[in-house]
């Protein structure tokens, strides 16, 4: 049987990615020594040098992501990211997609609310190709008019798609009802309304604002040695401006709880999206607050909510809760499904079960079972190159050490119960947020037990 080279480059990184993981079941990444690198042109990197397969993986990113969208034209940051690979310099759309193929170069761009992010995966041997391609796309997009227009049809298409989703109708009404018209209550995919209103100079000028080296972290981790790094990074920036012309973002504190918001929408199952102000991630009483949450809502199976809200009222299959934090504000938010004239009983029970843990805190026992959960699940969540290049991107976009991996997990243990019983008191002792999204309760009953309202995002490094 023949393969062809891309395929068999593919294969090879499929392969090397395996190896990767298989090797580092004793959890190598998570011991591993990141080194602070300066390149001769003063770019910083935070690198792990690592042999154990023959790839490198790099996540970069750009300060301001979505929050430096117009005000009137939420989405600019995300069709930048849609379309900044989409042909550069000389190369139209499909040739440059050809030479990311041609090698199983893995290479793409995303944008949330306070970041512009790019995620570069390849084999060793590749490194020139790769970083190269890299370097065009940033600062040489073409934004090319019937590119332009595909990609715009593309995400019109998905946001109309979600516009009957209620999951994704109750995530930005929260946001709405949580910050009102400050940034980070506009979507940051944009709407309906605002993405055909994008002009090619309006992404021309996000580029032109925020890709600059000011903005720019660095991780990288794999098998290529400091010197080789510094100068392929340098080649990559240096075309970049020095100085990023971000619009200031003011600081939010979320709205205050308890507040509710129904939107009616005629679908089988309703969606109960529940939340408030968190706390920020350089407050001292952060990682308090992170273990007594993981007791709430956040320890799935074991998680209060999951008992009260499934096991003993069999009212959904699947809650969850977590901590969100951004540069300017913090949040706590939830959710799950369920019938809707069982929505009031949903709420209700989890009321009761915030305000419960708020007046009274976890006990000792939840306590150390939660640190211990936290502590090992560190560990298997840096179990490949990639993962851990993106939890030393999001430390360093945190403002955290370089030496937090290794810190982390005293911090967890150092998290007394009264730590604890402040932190509840100061998340959920106000109570909460509430957007249902669903038909009215008077509306046909559905089967005693509906599917889980979905899958709660990717886990956060922390």
């Amino acid at each position: 049987m023949s393969i062809d080279l891309t395929s068999a480059r593919r294969l090879a990184l499929s392969a090397c990615l395996g190896l990767a993981v298989a090797l580092s079941a004793a959890p190598s990444y998570a011991a591993a020594k990141i080194q602070r690198l300066v390149t001769p042109g003063g770019l910083v990197a935070w690198f792990v040098q690592d042999a154990t397969a023959p790839l490198i993986s790099m996540e970069i990113s750009f300060d301001g992501g979505a929050s430096q969208d117009p005000a009137d034209k939420p989405g600019v940051g995300h069709m930048v990211a849609n379309l900044i690979d989409e042909g550069s310099g000389d190369m139209d759309s499909a040739t440059f997609h050809e030479r990311l193929d041609r090698r199983a170069i893995q290479l793409s761009y995303s944008v949330n609310r306070d970041h512009f992010r790019g995620s570069l995966r390849m084999l060793k041997e590749d490194r020139d190709e790769a970083f190269g391609l890299l370097r065009t796309s940033l600062t040489k997009p073409r934004f090319e008019p019937k590119d332009v227009e595909r990609i715009r049809a593309q995400l019109s298409s998905t946001l109309r798609r979600q516009s009957l989703d209620p999951n994704n109708l109750a995530s930005r009404k929260f946001l709405e009802v949580a910050f009102g018209d400050h940034p980070y209550g506009r979507p940051s995919t944009g709407t309906l309304d605002s993405l055909p209103k994008v002009t090619i100079d309006d992404m021309k000028a996000y580029v032109g604002h925020v890709l600059a080296k000011d903005a720019l972290k660095i991780a990288v981790v794999g098998d290529i040695d400091a010197a080789a790094l510094a100068k392929l990074l340098d080649d990559t920036f240096s075309d970049l401006p020095a100085k990023a012309q971000l619009t200031p973002v003011p600081d939010v504190v979320a709205t205050k709880p308890p507040q509710r918001t129904n939107v009616t929408l005629d679908v089988p199952q309703t969606v109960v999206m529940f939340g408030g102000p968190g706390i920020k991630r350089h407050d001292p009483d952060f990682m308090a607050a992170y273990v007594v949450n993981h007791i709430l809502g956040g320890g799935s199976l074991s998680s209060r909510l999951y008992s009260e809200v499934r096991e003993k009222r069999g009212l959904a299959y699947s809650i969850y809760e977590q901590l969100l934090w951004m540069q300017h504000s913090a949040l706590f938010i939830g959710s799950t499904g369920t019938r809707a004239d069982r929505a009031t009983e949903t709420i209700d029970a989890v009321s009761a079960e915030v305000k419960r843990i708020a007046g009274e805190g976890p006990s000792e026992k939840e306590l150390a079972e939660a640190k211990s959960y936290i502590n090992g699940s560190q560990m298997l969540s840096l179990d490949t190159s990639a993962k851990l290049a993106q939890a030393l991107l999001q430390y360093q976009n945190d403002g955290m050490p370089i030496d937090y991996i290794d810190k982390r997990s005293d911090i967890v243990n150092a998290v007394t119960l009264a730590d604890a019983q402040r932190a509840a008191q100061r998340l959920w002792s106000n109570g909460l947020l509430t957007v249902v999204v669903g038909r009215q309760p008077q509306a046909a009953a559905q089967p005693n037990m509906v599917k889980p309202a979905g899958a709660p995002p990717p886990a956060r490094a922390n």
